[in-house]
């Protein structure tokens, strides 16, 4: 991988397992650049793209019947959370890059930007620089992320697939009618200054059964000082103007204008009561609203399928595609 320059922090792992991930910074408009994580033998190249040389994607239209997948993660999360799903992906014979999103991991940290139309326009402009055909992308966002790619699905419909982990379908204000409720109940802990060590130590105490692939992708929210203490890579600040975003969002209006399939993977918890129930209800009114989906519940799960069940959400991704309900797209 060539890359002028280096990414904002070379200790960031490029190796997982016995697989190379290539990771290049994007540069898409004056100031912006994204992090992209690529994993893949037949569709990534070393090529130019404005100021920066680095190791991306490029597919022709019709290359081959497989899809490459576009992962999107959540808020304050980071694009190495999905190493697992990506080990897995490429085991069952697909590509994918996972990018960071702005004010994210290694991207760009604007302090502004952070609406849904902006965001998902990042996206829009990522896959046209990057020069991807849409009809050969499955999409798949996570919680924060499933809201951003729904937007992004209306704006590219000749998008192969659309995958919402967790995410995608609750309206947040009717858990919060006010938008300082949700402040009070959502803001972030004060994590800056944290030993890194003591917080990978309380991760793996607090989910015993996540694969490495998770724990590492969480460590990978935070920067590193040289003294071993963390701070996040989203401000604090930026952090608090996404989730007033997502307060706003009303995704079972939204969904209605996706003409693209949408397969919806949510999770749950026995025990959780009123609060589960309510979820399962606010996901049946978005499928009965949505012209093309389906349903898959990953049940017991943690939020983070993606980091807790890596495989098995590949495999339900992959099967989408095999079954043909994410059918090749015309060009």
């Amino acid at each position: 991988m060539a890359l002028d320059p280096q990414p904002a922090d070379p200790s960031e792992p490029q190796i997982s397992g016995d697989q190379h991930f290539d990771t290049s910074l994007v540069p898409l408009t004056e100031g912006l650049e994204l992090s992209v994580r690529f994993l893949g033998d037949s569709v990534n190249e070393t090529r130019r793209t404005g100021r920066r040389t680095g190791r991306w994607p490029r597919r022709k239209p019709s290359q081959d019947s497989r899809p490459l997948f576009l992962l999107v993660h959540g808020l304050a999360s980071n694009a190495i959370m999905w190493d697992g799903v990506q080990l897995a992906l490429r085991k069952l014979g697909s590509d994918s890059l996972a990018v960071d999103l702005r004010g994210h991991g290694l991207s760009s940290k604007p302090d502004s930007g952070f609406d849904f139309a902006t965001v998902s326009g990042d996206l829009d402009l990522l896959i046209s620089t990057l020069d991807i055909p849409a009809a050969d992308l499955v999409v798949a966002g996570q919680s924060w992320g499933a809201n951003v790619v729904l937007e992004l699905a209306i704006k590219r419909p000749e998008i192969r697939g659309l995958v919402l982990v967790d995410g995608g379908y609750s309206v947040m204000r009717e858990h919060f009618p006010t938008w300082e409720s949700c402040k009070e109940a959502l803001a972030p802990p004060v994590l800056t200054g944290f030993n890194g060590m003591d917080l990978e130590a309380l991760i793996r105490k607090s989910h015993p059964d996540w694969p490495e692939t998770g724990i590492q992708g969480t460590m990978g929210n935070f920067r590193v000082t040289e003294d071993g203490r963390i701070s996040p890579w989203l401000s604090r600040d930026s952090h608090m103007l996404i989730l007033h975003e997502l307060w706003k969002h009303d995704p079972l209006e939204r969904i209605k204008q996706v003409q693209v399939p949408v397969l919806y993977a949510p999770a749950e918890n026995p025990g959780t009561g009123a609060w589960g129930d309510s979820r399962r209800e606010a996901l049946d009114r978005c499928l009965s609203a949505a012209p093309n989906a389906r349903v898959h519940w990953f049940s017991p799960s943690d939020h983070d399928i993606h980091a807790q069940h890596p495989d098995e959400l590949a495999a339900e991704m992959m099967d989408a595609v095999s079954s043909g309900f994410f059918s090749e797209r015309s060009q």
